[in-house]
């Protein structure tokens, strides 16, 4: 009881010196809990929106997906004949049986052209308005659809793009573009997501999305009452045969979590890796805090040991009050994570996701993860200073001593960091000299983590050297404060080696990440300038086929020399060596192709894959399979023929665009696949006449204007692409990694305000012998900019060599351009300059308010 009371009377005296480590367990607290409340809930809306959406028993045409989806590469859902609805309706136990059509493979636009698809992602949805619709939407303005020239659209849609009855809307399908007023607005009685949904009546339905009326997508089957929705799916089966894929309601809708759940784990992990990463920063906080405030009480833990205290004594007395810190700062973030849920559902609402907070979801194993997390974590990281605290001895009490220190310690830490850090620099030299990724990516795993630890242990011993050189470099300069600064940063090289090395783990990450990035989009745009000799690109940004309308109007151009199609699709192929590879890419395209993409052969020439009955096969898939030149391989196309393709082409498995492809003709593919099975383009690639380029260009974007689900790119629009798509991703990623740095800066800030108030007495003879308040806060602001530009140099460094690591792996799939960001590299550098100074603002501000005589009789 004795040490619980002392506990406690520590940790609220120096509750103000507790509070930026509380705020650091709080903020990676959040972030954990966040992001599970934000997933689950996510998981909650959609299982209750599939779940209501269901019918008992669903039939689709064998050719369909699990969830329902209907993209397809001909641009039309595969169907099923309507003769199937009355069969069904004989069936025991059907009580109901309903034929529908819908189709996400299209593109619907207001009269401006402006698409009305969803930002988010989410898809939109073209059907036919039946009754298992009804269940779930409620007509709240005009009617349903009647007759061709009406259509119906659900309110979040209506409302986003401000679309009222009487509007005018195109429908753009594989088989031209259909157009129809708005007749009526359905609203979700449950919560939509954010997929955007359009209602035409059955018949044009049929005619605007299949091409043929007698046919439909689905057949939403209801069984009768007492029947279970696995016997009706028997029954179901018995009489139409295996012909067709039919599932039940639960069926249908775990297929459709489980595509939903597969996308959100990604991001689950990925955001529970950067609250990782915010954990371990906030443990070098803790450590700092919890040693800094140990030597402070050197005298006070001297005399507990004097009269009786035992060293479990002390160091329970410390842990407990890093308890005391993780509970509370747990409980704070666990309620903190809620609330960053409830923003990240508003900011889904922003892009078109909507999320209702009625759904919010917060499971018994969130809060207690959080909990859990937090006070480990903290009392983990409180450990080593509360170890070095019994060690404190009773004769400490006599004299101004502080926690002994272990100079054989310091020894073995500086060779462990030394051992750590050549292990992990051999780690990351093999990974570079690797000639498979799959090794070289164990090999940069390991020595990552090698020379972040390396790193970490040896910070002491980096920070004596590094620090002196910043000082004869930066602060210098400024006289005597700065080398009064230079002195506060080289005073305890372990307590600036923690403090650095927590900037320094976020740095290093942005600076491998960003030197990854700028190597792809270095390598990228290398190889389109090499390879690439077509002058405009068009295709979808969202993976959508090429319609043929489209295609027509890019070949009727003006100015353009050619046009090439590109068409991928899938077949079983039996190579020489016996095997059968399923549902295996190979790309149709004209023989123009080969002249659009300069791709390197190893044998043969490409040109010649584009003969009748031909086709080409990369080098790596040639080697594996025994092939070469005059090869046969069997392929069997999807929803065609079977082929005997002889293989007149290999070509160089190491390049970047259409890496590991394999081609045969338009023409060659047409022979074997019926007109209606063939797949549409991909892609569709033009060049102008000679001169011509600027006014084909214009041409080509004014042709497709009616067709605003495709973007045409000449190829300095194609690189810029890449790059803006890369960099994106790059900025999510620092969002995310600046909860680490904030953190870190929190240590920088606690680690400054501790050094203050251990130098009160220091501070104070200082101003006694003629330090201005200006010259004392100049001094912390230095000390904190050198700190932080230590953290950076380590940081950077450390990335750099981590990202030049993986650009040579990355080299081994044809990205072999190295490019350093020195713009962001030096930006960051620089700003971590600017984090110190903001760092200092508090400290300083309090130094410099102390008053002299106070100061000098503190003891």
């Amino acid at each position: 009881m004795t040490v619980l009371k002392t506990s406690l009377r520590n940790f609220f005296a120096h509750k103000g010196r507790m509070a930026l480590s509380a705020v650091a367990v709080l903020l990676s607290v959040a972030f954990v809990c966040g992001t599970l409340v934000f997933t689950d809930t996510m998981n909650t809306t959609f299982d209750k929106l599939f779940q209501a959406t269901s019918s008992d028993v669903k039939v689709t045409a064998k050719g369909s997906s699990d969830t329902g989806q209907t993209t397809s590469r001909t641009g039309r859902p595969p169907v099923l004949p309507a003769s199937v609805v009355g069969e069904i309706r004989k069936v025991q136990g059907v009580k109901a049986a309903e034929g529908t059509v819908f189709s996400t493979s299209v593109t619907v636009v207001d009269r401006d052209l402006d698409k009305l698809s969803p930002n988010s992602g989410a898809p939109t949805i073209v059907g036919s308005w039946n009754g298992n619709d009804a269940r779930t939407m409620k007509i709240t303005s005009g009617a349903a659809p009647h007759g061709s020239g009406q259509i119906m659209v659900d309110a979040d849609t209506a409302e986003k793009h401000h679309l009222k009855l009487g509007d005018d809307i195109g429908v753009i399908t594989a088989l031209g573009t259909h157009h129809a007023r708005v007749s009526g607005i359905a609203t979700f009685t449950v919560t939509n997501p954010g997929a955007a949904i359009f209602y035409l009546d059955t018949r044009t339905a049929q005619q605007t999305l299949v091409g043929r009326t007698g046919v439909y997508t689905d057949v939403n089957v209801t069984a009768a009452k007492g029947v279970t929705d696995a016997r009706l799916k028997k029954n179901v089966i018995a009489e139409l045969g295996r012909g067709y894929r039919v599932q039940t309601a639960k069926e249908v809708a775990d297929a459709n979590q489980k595509s939903v759940e597969s996308f959100l784990n990604v991001m689950k992990y990925a955001m529970l890796g950067f609250a990782g990463i915010a954990f371990l920063v906030g443990i070098f906080l803790i450590i700092n805090t919890f040693s800094m405030l140990v030597a402070q009480r050197t005298r006070e833990i001297g005399l507990m040991r004097a009269i009786g205290s035992s060293r479990r004594q002390v160091n329970r007395s410390v842990l407990i009050e890093a308890l005391l810190l993780g509970v509370i700062g747990s409980v704070l973030g666990v309620g903190a994570g809620v609330g960053i849920a409830v923003g990240l559902m508003k900011l889904m609402g922003q892009i078109g996701m909507h999320l209702s907070t009625d759904d919010l979801t917060v499971a018994w194993t969130t809060p207690v993860l959080g909990l859990l997390l937090g006070v480990v974590v903290t009392v983990l990281a409180a450990y080593l200073p509360a170890r070095r605290a019994g060690k404190v001895s009773p004769m400490a009490a006599l004299r101004d001593a502080h926690a002994p220190a272990d100079a054989r310690a310091g020894v073995v830490r500086a060779v462990v960091g030394l051992v750590l850090t050549g292990a992990g620099g051999a780690s990351l030299f093999a990974a570079a000299t690797a000639d498979k990724a799959k090794a070289g990516s164990s090999l940069l795993g390991l020595g990552v983590v090698l020379t972040l630890i390396g790193f970490v242990v040896i910070g002491p011993l980096l920070a004596g050297g590094l620090v002196r050189v910043l000082g004869a470099v930066l602060l210098r300069v400024f006289g005597p404060v700065g080398r009064m600064a230079e002195r506060n940063a080289l005073r305890n090289p372990r307590r600036t080696g923690a403090t650095g090395a927590a900037l320094m783990i976020g740095l290093a990450l942005v600076a491998c990440l960003s030197v990854v990035g700028s190597s792809m989009v270095a390598s990228a745009t290398d190889q389109l300038d090499k390879t690439v000799g077509t002058d405009f690109i068009v295709m979808s940004d969202r993976g959508e086929v090429i319609t043929p309308q489209a295609v027509r109007a890019v070949k009727d151009t003006p100015g353009l020399a050619r046009v090439t199609e590109y068409r991928p699709t899938v077949a079983d192929f039996t190579t020489p060596d016996g095997k059968t590879l399923k549902d295996t890419d190979i790309t149709a395209a004209d023989p123009s192709y080969a002249t659009d993409l300069r791709k390197k052969t190893v044998a043969g020439d490409l040109l010649d894959a584009y003969l009748p009955d031909s086709m080409s096969v990369h080098e790596k898939f040639a080697k594996a399979h025994g092939i070469h030149l005059g090869s046969k391989i069997t392929v069997a196309f999807r929803d065609g023929a079977t082929a005997h393709l002889t293989v007149r082409a290999i070509t160089s498995s190491d390049e970047v665009i259409d890496q590991g492809a394999k081609y045969t003709s338009i023409a060659t593919l047409a022979k074997y696949v019926p007109a209606g099975k063939m797949p549409l383009d991909q892609i569709v690639f033009a060049s102008a006449r000679d001169g011509q380029q600027d006014t084909a260009y214009k041409a080509l974007k004014s042709a497709l204007h009616k067709y605003p689900q495709y973007t045409v790119r000449d190829q300095t629009d194609y690189k810029q692409a890449l790059k803006d798509q890369i960099g994106q991703l790059l900025n999510m990623i620092y969002g995310l990694l600046a909860l680490a740095i904030i953190v870190a800066v929190l240590g920088v800030v606690n680690t400054l305000a501790l050094s203050v108030v251990e130098r009160t007495r220091e501070i104070g003879l200082m101003r006694a012998i003629g330090l201005s308040r200006r010259q004392l806060r100049r001094m912390i602001r230095l000390e904190s900019v050198v700190i932080a530009v230590f953290g950076a140099l380590l940081g950077l460094g450390l990335g750099m060599g981590w990202g030049a690591t993986a650009q040579r792996l990355l080299a081994l799939s044809g990205f072999d351009v190295l490019d350093i960001p020195w713009p962001t590299i030096i930006g960051v550098f620089v700003a971590s300059a600017f984090v110190g100074l903001f760092a200092a603002l508090i400290p300083a501000f309090r130094a410099g308010r102390m008053n002299v005589l106070n100061a000098i009789a503190t003891e």
